[in-house]
């Protein structure tokens, strides 16, 4: 299959410039259910032959595991990757089913060796806050992130689920080239502040899931459906009546797509791309696959412009959806608005 050539944008201010469509790598190592490496592998190799140079992942994704799957393809394509990963979030051997979340400088500094030792790597291409504990000041943070550029472990600095005032304050203390949160048809609380700020200083924007974990898709209609391991199942859109109620606001998203000759992943991301225009931004979606296929379906989207009705139909979608994106929202941007 041919696919079309991905247009490139920069990173922030004078950050790297990437396909304007990356790849989250995370459930090709946990939370999605059986995972298929020699397929993953397979996944990134197509992914860079189709101009997706932006890979994303973290620490905490299968507790290290996703950086060593992908730590020795980025070393043989050092000069064409650009790589990004996070600290933030962490787990603990004795127990897996643990989640904190420290920002406190001596975390930060340990982090970032220990990823760069599982990558395998001297320098990390984009380092980002996965999560922001509210009890330690953003600038202390930011600065001991600042630090790590000064030391050549990493070129550039993101951030992950924070407010508007927050990437503002950040932003004071060092240049931040790119903004993660989740943002998509069904998931809007970003506009409320992150998304103008972003716009204001000239920082990317990131979109995680944004084809809502593959709820959009179709590719499953209840968490029930999913393995027993598979994180949807704790998030409560997916569940019982939400489940139900947010399958009807779907339903414009593919007749769109039918009605176009596309997929509702194709409708989905061409949402977030003129979405970005609306705000004045760049933006990256970093749709999670670990299948070729789906790759090259994704990546197919940016060709896909909706018309005016098009927007008009599913701009109210985000508003009706039942339920929140986690069970906590506590360490989400909109938790702390």
């Amino acid at each position: 299959m041919t696919l079309p050539a991905l247009p490139t944008v920069r990173l922030g201010q004078d950050g790297p410039v990437v396909g304007a469509q990356g790849l989250g790598c995370m459930g090709m190592s946990e939370f999605y259910g059986p995972t298929d490496t020699a397929e993953a592998l397979a996944t990134l190799d197509a992914a860079l032959e189709a101009g997706v140079t932006f890979l994303d992942t973290a620490d905490q994704y299968g507790a290290g595991r996703n950086e060593e799957l992908i730590g020795p393809f980025v070393r043989a394509h050092r000069d064409e990757v650009v790589l990004a990963t996070k600290f933030g979030v962490e787990r603990r051997a004795d127990d897996p089913a643990y989640r904190g979340v420290r920002n406190d400088p001596g975390y930060i500094r340990a982090a970032v060796d220990a990823s760069l030792r599982r990558l395998g790597l001297d320098v990390i291409d984009v380092y980002y806050m996965h999560r922001r504990d509210p009890a330690v000041p953003i600038a202390e943070s930011v600065g001991a992130m600042a630090e790590l550029v000064a030391a050549g472990k990493v070129r550039h600095l993101g951030l992950s689920e924070v407010t508007g005032a927050e990437l503002r304050e950040a932003y004071a203390v060092h240049p931040i080239a790119a903004l993660q949160s989740e943002w998509s048809v069904f998931a809007r609380d970003v506009e409320r502040s992150a998304v103008a700020a972003a716009a204001e200083l000239g920082v990317a924007f990131v979109p995680y899931s944004p084809l809502g974990r593959g709820f959009l898709t179709g590719s499953f209609a209840a968490a029930e459906e999913l393995a027993a391991d598979d994180i949807r199942r704790t998030q409560p859109r997916f569940s019982g009546a939400n489940a139900a109620a947010n399958r009807a606001l779907v339903e414009p998203l593919r007749e769109i797509a039918v009605a176009r000759g596309a997929t509702a992943a194709q409708v989905a991301l061409a949402w977030v791309h003129q979405r970005a225009e609306v705000h004045g931004l760049t933006v990256v979606p970093i749709p999670g696959t670990r299948r070729r296929e789906r790759l090259a379906e994704n990546t197919a989207a940016v060709t896909l412009r909706l018309t005016v009705e098009e927007l008009a139909v599913l701009e109210p979608v985000a508003g009706r959806v039942a339920g929140e994106r986690y069970p906590d929202m506590a360490f989400t941007s909109v938790g702390r608005e």
